[in-house]
């Protein structure tokens, strides 16, 4: 009886070793391996796959990329307030010069070739886990991508992006958020971001510019003609203009594509009862040419001196740190006016 009892004990407390075992294993019904807390919250801890919504339509990659290349600038601006450095960059000087936001870019960042035009060999010697880009830009040599890594085609300016640019930009960034296992982090940022546009419209407004009608203007020379292309109520411009409680002056019936509608000089005479705030580049004369001619000089906020210039190095169809700078630029023109 002695030996049945003990043998009956062992088996009992095996039992209970194997049923512990068990438990901490298990994370329900499935039977699936449970994530500890610490994994949940680490950027790292997501080993698993990872399934989002691009442009095209559904992916899925394995785990939380570690080297990713990039070959549209916007998506830079949406990796750096993540955390995250690309590997190799498409066109890096031309960033460099055009896109000034945000920490600079180290030098163990590669160029792989132009944006339009990505050098395959080159990324291809990085290794990446992931390749960003554009489908309007990159779509035709998605197989040759995809042949070296996981593709994500983002779709900036597709028909449903133009409905609300803005709040499309807000949407990529987190879905980029999801892909790096740094969802939490898009949140904030965005609410910083934010409470910074909120921050720069008190400012303009305790300065006087309650009802602030603004009209936004990329202005550059083309075949010696003064083209001004004006951001649309649907643009991402338009979009921190509102959250900074001010209007975009420039509507349109439908939403524009590009977030934008190309113009002359002539056409400005529709919005001279606005503000209007324009990016120039340092070497184009387009102003110069513009000082006796009466299209120009005859409207109203030339008149009254309510035209701005904004640095001609500034994002407007890019991400979000171009848009948390243009909203602290607008202020800045209006108070040291």
């Amino acid at each position: 009886m002695k030996k049945l009892s003990i043998l009956g004990l062992i088996l009992f407390l095996g039992i209970l070793v194997a049923c512990s075992d068990n438990s901490d294993q298990s994370n329900g019904e499935d039977g699936e391996t449970a994530s500890s807390p610490e994994s949940e919250s680490t950027d790292e801890g997501n080993a698993g796959s990872i399934t989002f919504e691009d442009g095209v339509g559904e992916m899925t990659i394995d785990g939380v990329p570690k080297k990713v290349v990039v070959l549209e600038w916007t998506y830079i601006e949406h990796l750096l307030p993540l955390g995250v450095e690309p590997v190799g960059v498409a066109d890096l000087e031309g960033y460099n010069k055009w896109v000034n936001v945000g920490e600079p870019l180290s030098d163990s960042v590669t160029d792989v070739g132009t944006r339009s035009e990505p050098n395959f060999e080159a990324i291809s010697r990085l290794d990446p886990d992931l390749i960003i880009g554009a489908k309007y830009r990159h779509e035709s040599f998605k197989d040759q991508l995809e042949s070296i890594a996981p593709t994500a085609l983002f779709a900036p300016y597709s028909e449903k992006g133009a409905e609300d640019q803005y709040q499309h930009l807000l949407n990529e960034f987190n879905t980029l958020g999801k892909i790096f296992n740094k969802e939490e982090k898009a949140k904030q940022y965005i609410k910083q971001m934010e409470e910074t546009f909120k921050e720069q419209g008190e400012r303009i407004q305790e300065a006087g510019y309650e009802n602030l009608n603004a009209v936004v203007a990329q202005a550059f020379t083309s075949q010696n003609t003064p083209t001004m292309r004006l951001f649309t109520n649907n643009s991402v411009i338009a979009g921190v203009l509102d959250k900074m409680n001010a209007t975009n002056a420039v509507k349109t019936d439908e939403p524009e594509i590009y977030g934008f509608i190309s113009t002359n000089v002539e056409a400005l005479q529709n919005y001279q009862d606005s503000h209007f705030f324009y990016l120039v580049q340092n070497d184009d004369p387009i102003f110069d040419n513009l000082a006796d001619n009466p299209a120009w000089t005859n409207l109203n906020f030339v008149e009254k001196d309510h035209t701005y210039k904004l640095p001609g190095d500034m994002g407007t169809f890019a991400g979000p740190l171009s848009a948390e700078r243009f909203s602290k630029e607008i202020a800045n023109a209006l108070l040291e006016k």
